[in-house]
């Protein structure tokens, strides 16, 4: 049978100062290409259908709009994204956390998800996050209670990255010292803005844009296992 994917989008349009903001173009479109010819993939939101797409990555990363943005079967899966309350983790072998400002700002807080991330990681099943992305697991935990970072190595969005794109006062916590005050161990890549991934057990998460792809591959490799 097919294994199934749940990407998981933001449904934050708006920063702390106003600014817009959402999911971020190619931390959805790198992963699907990979994943899309292997399992089938459904799309989820705290709000649901049409997550709004962050103007900026639309505007940076133009090659994805035809190939993803405008692609029918990700127009359908867009307009038809399922509320994260509508979703039943046993529907899923692995759950994928979509980067941008957004999840910062709706996800990281949001009790429906942090209930459903916990069931995910507490039956085995693969956890995996983007930049921003792994934001949205700050409150979940294991069966003990415990974050599911807890002296666990870790990726995401690093400071520097977040001062570089000015972009502090934006969001209501910097993802590196968030987590690493859950008990986690920051890696990052030697250079800001380069690919980095983090596989820990179940866990996978990636630094920024650039690791989009490669995190996709090594969501494959898990999955193929």
């Amino acid at each position: 049978m097919t294994k199934r994917i749940l990407f998981v989008f933001t449904s934050a349009n708006k920063t702390l100062t106003g600014a817009s903001t959402g999911w971020y173009l190619p931390e959805a479109a790198h992963p699907y290409y990979i994943l899309a010819p292997h399992f089938t993939i459904d799309f989820a939101s705290p709000a649901g259908p049409n997550p709004p797409v962050d103007e900026y990555s639309v505007q940076t990363f133009q090659d994805d709009i035809g190939k993803f943005l405008k692609k029918p079967e990700v127009q359908t899966k867009l307009s038809t994204t399922k509320k994260l309350s509508e979703v039943d983790p046993d529907d899923y072998d692995a759950i994928f956390y979509v980067g941008g400002h957004g999840p910062v700002l709706d996800l990281a807080v949001d009790p429906v998800n942090i209930k459903l991330a916990s069931q995910f990681y507490r039956t085995g099943k693969l956890v995996a996050a983007v930049c921003h992305g792994p934001a949205a697991l700050v409150g979940a935990t294991d069966e003990s209670g415990k974050s599911i970072f807890a002296g666990k190595a870790f990726t995401g969005f690093s400071n520097v990255e977040e001062e570089q794109v000015d972009k502090v006062k934006d969001i209501p916590f910097l993802l590196e010292d968030k987590i690493s005050s859950l008990g986690g161990k920051y890696e990052k890549a030697a250079e800001p803005w380069e690919p980095k991934v983090v596989v820990a057990g179940n866990l996978i998460t990636g630094q920024n844009p650039a690791s989009a792809h490669p995190i996709g591959e090594a969501i494959l490799q898990a999955l193929q296992k």
